[in-house]
């Protein structure tokens, strides 16, 4: 069985709220649950994912939260526990179309063999497309990373500055259908080897305001540890503005 991973870098909630903030909407609040059951004869599995979504945007500055927790079992025995934590803000007081941006990130992610990994950074970011219906925006930065991590049957625990690239986009069809992705780069300044690849993308089908049928594919690499996994899921998106 391939294994899974959902890992939503820090700012998805930021593109995720971006296009549907107004004058009169600063706050976001939204919540993700999906799920996987499979039994027969001779095999069991189930996935479990949840995300919880909050953000407040003003004028000058919005600021996200992301908390979020895959759990996995395939016969019996476990195959995900990941939980990653993640909190950044944007600041718009800049160059038109420019923002600087700081985060913070926590992970622990029994499929990659992460026990633990910190990150804190900051950078820019340019919105080469800001619209209500169409958003696409490309950012560069400075992370530094604390990790400890499981190499074949032992433990390492090593800290790197990394740089962060980041390409996003959200399109808006109808005021129904959307698109959209978030892709991550980011590689060590001390090897060539060792970077991270996370990469989502989302359809959304709206049924309501505040509900959306929703199908995401996720693509995860950690390079270090020579472990990747994709996950292709499908569930209901309950979101509230205010």
């Amino acid at each position: 069985m391939r294994k899974y991973l959902l890992l939503l870098p820090a700012v998805c909630g930021a593109m995720l709220c971006h296009a549907q903030y107004s004058d009169s909407v600063h706050h976001y609040a939204g919540l993700v649950s999906t799920g996987t059951y499979n039994k027969t004869t001779t095999n069991s599995s189930f996935v479990l994912s949840n995300m919880l979504k909050l953000g407040i945007r003003q004028k000058a500055y919005a600021c996200n939260g992301n908390v979020s927790w895959l759990y996995g079992q395939q016969q019996g025995n476990l195959t995900n526990n990941d939980v990653v934590a993640t909190a950044d803000i944007n600041l718009y007081k800049t160059f038109p179309n420019f923002y600087y941006w700081g985060l913070a990130n926590y992970t622990s992610s029994f499929s990659l063999k992460i026990i633990d990994q910190y990150q804190a950074g900051a950078g820019i970011a340019y919105n080469i497309l800001d619209t209500k219906n169409a958003y696409l925006n490309v950012s560069d930065g400075i992370i530094y990373e604390n990790s400890n991590i499981i190499l074949a049957d032992s433990t390492d625990k090593y800290s790197t500055y990394r740089n962060s690239f980041r390409l996003s986009f959200r399109f808006v069809i109808k005021d129904m259908v959307t698109i959209s992705s978030m892709s991550f780069y980011q590689n060590s300044f001390n090897s060539s080897t060792d970077y991270i690849i996370r990469s989502n993308a989302t359809l959304g089908v709206k049924v309501r305001k505040w509900l959306s049928l929703n199908t995401t594919y996720t693509y995860n690499r950690f390079n270090r540890t020579g472990r990747e996994n994709t996950l292709l899921n499908y569930g209901l998106t309950v979101e509230k503005y205010f």
